[in-house]
C-alpha cells in the first residue's frame, strides 16, 4: 500500500503563526531591515508594474536618521505645506485623545484612535485631489480632519445626538461625507475594496477626472473582498489606489496569520499584475511621495497601485480592547521606525522652520479647540441620554422611496406608542 512505501516519512504538521513577543517579554525589532532612506529608486509613472517588483519587498523612505528629506522620493514640498501636514496630525492626535476620554466617561459606546498612524491618512488626504473619492476603513479619520470637515460633526455623529447628520443610525466614528469625498464607513471587513474599485470604473466609463483611495488593514487582506476587487482593479485597469496598513495587529491577532510570515503585503500586487509599493508609513513624506506617484498613475489610465504602510498600531484596537492581554508593552516605544508626529517635527526644527515652543503651542490650540468643540457638540447630547432623533425617523434613508410595507410597519409603531401615553415627538 501507498501509506505502507511512506512509513519513512515524518507526519505532516501545520504551521501556526505565533507573534516575537507576548506580555512581559523583551522586545528586539533588530530582525526588521529598515533600509536607507534614499535606497529606493522611483520609477516613471508609466513604467510597467513587472519592472519595479522590488519595491513591493523593500521600504520607501524620505526621511532619514539626521531627519533630512533625501532620495528619489523627495516630494520637496515647501515649509508652510510641512507646517500643515504636521498640524493636521497634531489635530488628528488630539481628537482622538479627546474622544477616547469621553468614551472612558460615558458619553458614547465604542471609539478607535489612530496613534501612531496619523501620516497614513494625513500624507494621503494632502496628495489627493479634494474631490478624489475615499473608501476608509475606521482608522482615517486624519482624512476629514485635513479636509476640514467640520470636528463638530464627527462629534455629532460619536455622541448620536440631535445633531448627527446620520440620524444614529450608524456605529459611533462610522462618519459619511459624500460633498468631501468621504465613502459611509463600514464595520464589515473589506466591503470597501470592492465599492471603491466600482466606484473608480464608473468614474473612468463616465470620461471623468477623479479618481479613488481606498484602505484597509493587513488583517482584510484575507478578506474575499480584498481579491475580488484586486481582480476588477487589475482587470479593467480602474483609476483606484489601494491602501493596506500593516499595523502588525488586527485585534489581537498578528499579522503573521495574514500572511505576513510569508511575504510582504505589498507583494500582493505582483499576482496581480499591478503595480505596488511598500511604504514607512510613519514618514508622512514618504505616504505623500507613494500617494502622489499612485494618483498620477491613476490620473493618466496607468491603472492601480497597492501601498502596504508598515507601521505601528500603538494603542488598542478599540476602546473595547486591550492590547497589554497579548502583545508586550515595549513594543510601540522600540518600534524602530518611531513616531510619525515626533519624525515630521524633527524634520522641519532641522530645517530651521520650526521649534519645540512652537510645537508645544500648537499642541495646546489644538487642544483647546477639540476641548471647545467638544463642549459644543455635547449641547445637542450624548449617547444613551434620552432619544435624541424623532422616533418615525427609525425607517427613513434605507430607500429613495419608503416602500410601503415599511411605511404600515411605521404608521404601527407610531400609533402604539401614542396608545402607551409616551409617545416620543414626530418631525
Amino acid at each position: 500500500m501507498a501509506s505502507e512505501q511512506r512509513a519513512n516519512l515524518k507526519p505532516l504538521s501545520l504551521h501556526v503563526p505565533e507573534p516575537k513577543f507576548r506580555p512581559g517579554d523583551e522586545v528586539d525589532f533588530s530582525d526588521i531591515e529598515v533600509p536607507a532612506a534614499d535606497a529606493a529608486k522611483r520609477p516613471d509613472v508609466g513604467a510597467h508594474p513587472d519592472t519595479f517588483h522590488e519595491l513591493s519587498y523593500g521600504l520607501v523612505r524620505v526621511l532619514d536618521e539626521n531627519d533630512r528629506a533625501v532620495g528619489q522620493w523627495n516630494p520637496r514640498l515647501d515649509a508652510d505645506v510641512l507646517r500643515r501636514m504636521l498640524r493636521n496630525m497634531a489635530m488628528t492626535r488630539a481628537f482622538d485623545e479627546r474622544m477616547f476620554r469621553a468614551q472612558r466617561q460615558g458619553k458614547t459606546s465604542f471609539y478607535m484612535k489612530s496613534t501612531g498612524e496619523e501620516a497614513v491618512a494625513v500624507g494621503a488626504a494632502m496628495a489627493l485631489a479634494s474631490d478624489d473619492m475615499c473608501f476608509p476603513s475606521y482608522r482615517q479619520q486624519g482624512i476629514l480632519i485635513t479636509r476640514n470637515y467640520p470636528m463638530i460633526e464627527m462629534m455629532n455623529q460619536i455622541y448620536s445626538n440631535k445633531g448627527d447628520k446620520l440620524q444614529g443610525k450608524q456605529l459611533p466614528i462610522m462618519y459619511s461625507s459624500k460633498e468631501d469625498g468621504f465613502f459611509s464607513i463600514s464595520g464589515n471587513l473589506a466591503t470597501q475594496y470592492p465599492q471603491a474599485v466600482g466606484w473608480a470604473m464608473a468614474s473612468a466609463a463616465k470620461g471623468d477626472t477623479r479618481i479613488a483611495a481606498t484602505w484597509c488593514g493587513e488583517g482584510s487582506t484575507a478578506e474575499g473582498d480584498f481579491h475580488s476587487a484586486c481582480t476588477f482593479a487589475s482587470v479593467y485597469r480602474a483609476p483606484v489606489i489601494l491602501n493596506v496598513v500593516n499595523n502588525q495587529w488586527a485585534i489581537s491577532s498578528f499579522s503573521g496569520f495574514a500572511g505576513a510570515e510569508a511575504t510582504t503585503f505589498a507583494a500582493r500586487a505582483i499576482g496581480y499584475g499591478i503595480a505596488g509599493l511598500r511604504v514607512d508609513g510613519n514618514d508622512a513624506l514618504a505616504v505623500y511621495a507613494a500617494t502622489l506617484w499612485a494618483a498620477e498613475r491613476a490620473r493618466t489610465n496607468q491603472g492601480p497601485t497597492l501601498i502596504e504602510h508598515f507601521t505601528y498600531r500603538a494603542e488598542g484596537h478599540s476602546t473595547s480592547d486591550d492590547p497589554t492581554g497579548y502583545r508586550s508593552a515595549q513594543e510601540y516605544s522600540n518600534w524602530p521606525l518611531g513616531d510619525p508626529v515626533t519624525r515630521l517635527k524633527n524634520h522641519l526644527i532641522a530645517l530651521g522652520e520650526w521649534d519645540e515652543e512652537r510645537q508645544e503651542a500648537m499642541d495646546k490650540e489644538c487642544a483647546d479647540l477639540v476641548r471647545k468643540t467638544q463642549k459644543d457638540a455635547e449641547k445637542n447630547g450624548i449617547l444613551g441620554h434620552g432619544l435624541h432623533q424623532p422616533l418615525d425617523t427609525l425607517f427613513e434613508g434605507v430607500y429613495e422611496e419608503m416602500p410601503w410595507h415599511l411605511r404600515e410597519q411605521q404608521q404601527q409603531m407610531m400609533a402604539e406608542e401614542e396608545a402607551s401615553g409616551r409617545p416620543w415627538a414626530r418631525k
